[in-house]
């Protein structure tokens, strides 16, 4: 058997699990188990949190006239569509006048998108070819210190086919790339990447994770201390709510592919909620943050991507009192309507931000030694212009990212405003060092 081959039981043994007949759960950080806390893989010293990425995408562009801030830190003013981070503005950069050059120009939505973590130029025609994404190569660097690499979700099916642009409709769809000529695949189903956490599979995989592991809690349970006893209750709490609600999703997903097949059509290739998705995107887009929140603090994964909605999205928001698809209000992005959908994507950061803030681990919390990264392909997507992009940033890594400033590149020139400087700044702060990275060679000044 090869090291490779190796390395999953290599890494198991070095890591606190819970076992259960067809499942093992990973842990949060204990300050009393050693092989927990005395050394975290990829930690700079022992006792130290490893260093997370996230990226969330929200595709066609924000509401521009409702979206900035001013001033810095806890006095930090906030327009409206980044009210939802209020309680984070210590913790969060609003990066303005960035662009991703290989994408501008070419033509509008798929050749905008495909790129947006890699700053490679895309091939026309039926050859996909772009670049590899920097969750991916964060992955390749460090995910062998965990036993997922990586973790991809989307809250949208792709898409198929051609643009009028002659970009394939994949680009829409994929902003994690694993090749150059290949997108990592998404997965959209709650049920199915809750599932991946805990390697749940075969015969008991509708069965409770958590009554499958019951006795294996108890007996650490009695081995830790009292602080940890608490911090295991409330993860075990946390894990058996998002169990639940990924459960109830797991039948609709059922019930959907038997009528996929009965249809003699691919489950891809129906409309939610007839495949299994919600029709109510906030329940979707919560569970999977959940799920990547579980990943990462119980470090199953250090990367994780999160396609929130595609460029040329067709998703509904009835709660919003929207009545246009996603792409189609896009068009009319000064209207109080596209403000609603701007600031409930924003909310979306907010919450996956508060669930790894309410995660303590060692001095700090999760979102501490984690950044997160917000952005979309567009600015307007009334005029489809992506000459500026707008970027967030939640987490200070550790304390290797000043956090809490408001941060202008729009007169740098356009040497010195390329979102892959962001990306090289950002997988150095990683301990990722990399000569040139996509379009750009040099870092980003003060960042």
């Amino acid at each position: 058997m090869s090291n490779q081959e190796n390395r999953p039981n290599e890494l198991l043994s070095r890591r606190i699990f819970l076992h259960g007949a067809g499942v093992v759960m990973g842990l949060p950080w204990l300050e009393s188990v050693p092989a927990l806390a005395a050394t975290a893989e990829g930690a700079k010293t022992p006792g130290t949190p490893p260093k997370r990425f996230i990226v969330q995408f929200m595709g066609t562009g924000i509401s521009p006239g409702n979206w900035g801030a001013k001033g810095e830190g806890a006095g930090m003013e906030l327009s409206s569509s980044l009210q939802p981070l209020e309680p984070f503005k210590t913790k969060l950069n609003v990066i303005n006048g960035l662009f991703n050059k290989p994408s501008v120009g070419v033509g509008i939505h798929p050749g905008m998108t495909g790129n947006i973590l890699s700053g490679m130029p895309l091939t026309r025609g039926a050859v996909l070819h772009g670049g590899i994404s920097i969750d991916q190569v964060l992955a390749a660097r460090i995910g062998q210190d965990v036993v997922q690499p990586s973790l991809v979700l989307a809250c949208e099916q792709p898409l198929t086919g051609y643009h009028e642009s002659n970009f394939s409709m994949a680009y829409s769809s994929h902003i994690s790339w694993q090749s150059p000529d290949s997108p990592v695949p998404t997965e959209v189903y709650p049920s199915l990447a809750f599932d991946s956490l805990f390697e749940n599979s075969g015969s008991r995989r509708m069965e409770s994770i958590l009554d499958r592991v019951k006795d294996d809690a108890a007996g650490l349970r009695r081995r830790i201390s009292r602080d940890d006893r608490t911090k295991l209750d409330e993860y075990l709490a946390r894990v058996r709510d998002v169990e639940q609600r990924a459960q109830r999703m797991r039948g609709d997903m059922g019930k959907a592919a038997n009528r996929a097949k009965d249809k003699g059509k691919p489950l891809v290739g129906m409309k939610r909620p007839e495949n299994g998705l919600p029709e109510d995107v906030r329940a979707h887009m919560q569970l999977m943050c959940d799920v990547v929140a579980l990943a990462i603090q119980t470090d199953k994964t250090r990367i994780a991507t999160m396609l929130m909605c595609r460029d040329l999205s067709g998703l509904f928001y009835p709660f919003l009192n929207v009545r246009d698809t996603h792409h189609i209000a896009s068009h009319s992005d000064t209207s109080a309507e596209y403000q609603r959908i701007t600031k409930f994507y924003v909310t979306q950061l907010a919450y996956l931000a508060g669930k790894l803030q309410a995660m303590q681990e060692g001095q700090g919390s999760v979102l501490d030694s984690t950044c997160l990264l917000w952005l979309s392909n567009m600015y307007s997507g009334s005029v489809h212009d992506n000459s500026t992009l707008p970027v967030l940033t939640l987490g200070g890594l550790g304390g290797a990212l000043a956090t809490g400033r408001v941060l202008n590149y729009r007169d740098k020139g356009d040497e010195n405003r390329k979102l892959c400087s962001l990306y090289l700044s950002l997988m150095d702060k990683m301990g990722v060092q990399l000569a040139r990275f996509g379009d750009a060679d040099a870092r980003l000044a003060g960042f």
